[in-house]
């Protein structure tokens, strides 16, 4: 088989030379390449270029001038670039060993997987390279939460979070791919249906470098895995969740201040409204901007619905305020969130659109019937992806 080792990299200069001679060790006797992504701003892709002359394997590099999708997106650049559908991704610090290759290609061959990962926690495995047992208990802490969410996906996974794992290219669709910072694996395993094998390995100690763990980081992937467990609809839920809060506060600054509840409403309505669309347009459609209509079109039909939603929302709240006698703040609160699923609708069904050609005839019959059924397919694209509830 043709093999394909992809090892994405960020200033990791000093360690390519040992990792191009253990990696091409561990191919002995295969059809192997190394294929390095690199997004380093050091002088990495050229120590890469220089050890390649004398590798007595194919060793390629990618530079990327941004670093589009974190380590993550360098893994996604090399699985469409590599050579081989048999790839083995690993990072290029040396804590993945290289050894293990021969171990992960050994499982593969058994045929009854399409992922070996290379795991920490299963037995004979060791996480001691992690260091600290801060980050001993932060790696521990995340397995679990990641687990928890995915029950059925990583049924067969004790280390989802592993960055050094083999995959058969042809068995993941990498267009549905969405990779945000390190964990490529959970990626693939939340939105591919594959079947999963793991082996051994002992984290080893960096070689050389610093790590590249940070607070960010680890907001990254908390956001990550929220996208990868509820779809778009989650980073709606959550801007507007805020624009919510925002809204009672200046209903409540307002009502405070002296001003009647209705207008003190209205007025919170037009702010949240704005405010809740450039989050939007930034945070959870940023994907479907390139293919809708234009920006002020996508804010005059955001800013129109919503606005006619406001209107028959607050008459609503007005009516519970007065027939169930509640306070005014929760009666808003309330039709907030009985609004929400409507707004998430209409806005990825509409207002985010791919612009579509005028169409004739009989064709305007499939498009019609093509439509018609959008509504089902964007709730099982985006609040059900990837497929568990």
């Amino acid at each position: 088989m043709d093999v394909t080792v992809i090892v994405p990299t960020f200033n990791e200069r000093d360690n390519v030379a040992e990792l191009v001679e253990r990696t091409t060790a561990a191919l002995a006797g295969r059809n192997g390449e190394i294929l390095f992504v690199d997004d380093s701003t050091d002088d990495t892709a050229a120590e890469i270029e220089r050890i390649a002359q004398d590798a007595s394997i194919p060793v390629r590099v990618i530079h990327r001038a941004a670093n589009t999708g974190g380590l993550g997106g360098a893994v996604v650049v090399g699985l469409r670039e590599a050579s081989g559908d048999v790839c083995i991704v690993m990072d290029g610090d040396l804590q993945h060993p290289p050894e293990l290759i021969s171990t992960l290609l050994a499982r593969f061959e058994k045929g009854d997987a399409d992922v070996v990962a290379a795991s920490r926690y299963v037995g004979g495995g060791d996480s001691a390279g992690l260091g600290t047992a801060l980050r001993l208990s932060v790696s521990r802490a995340s397995t679990w939460l990641t687990k928890a969410m995915f029950p059925r996906r990583l049924a067969h996974s004790t280390d989802p979070m592993t960055g050094f794992f083999l995959v058969e290219r042809t068995r993941v669709d990498l267009q549905a791919l969405r990779p945000h910072g390190f964990k490529i694996l959970l990626e693939i395993l939340a939105r591919s249906d594959v079947r999963v094998a793991e082996v051994p390995m002992e984290f080893s100690a960096r070689h050389s470098g610093t790590s590249k763990a940070s607070f960010r980081q680890g907001a990254t992937f908390i956001a990550h895995l929220t996208r990868l467990r509820f779809g778009k609809m989650s980073l709606f839920a959550l801007i507007g969740a805020i624009g919510a809060v925002a809204n009672l506060g200046i209903m409540w600054l307002l009502t405070t201040a002296g001003m009647p509840y209705v207008w003190a409403a209205i007025i919170g309505a037009e702010v949240t409204i704005v405010g809740n669309f450039l989050l939007q347009e930034r945070f959870v459609f940023g994907d479907m901007r390139g293919d809708a209509r234009g920006v002020w079109a996508r804010f005059g039909a955001s800013f129109t619905f919503n606005n006619i939603e406001a209107a028959l929302r607050i008459p609503i709240m007005v009516l519970m305020v007065e027939t169930w006698h509640i306070s005014s703040v929760l009666a808003t609160a309330i039709s907030l969130v009985v609004a929400f699923f409507a707004r998430f609708l209409f806005h990825a069904l509409f207002v985010y659109a791919p612009r579509r050609e005028r169409v004739r005839g009989a064709d305007a019959a499939v498009k019609t019937d093509t439509a018609a059924t959008r509504i089902i397919a964007a709730i099982d694209a985006e609040a059900m992806r990837p497929g568990e509830l």
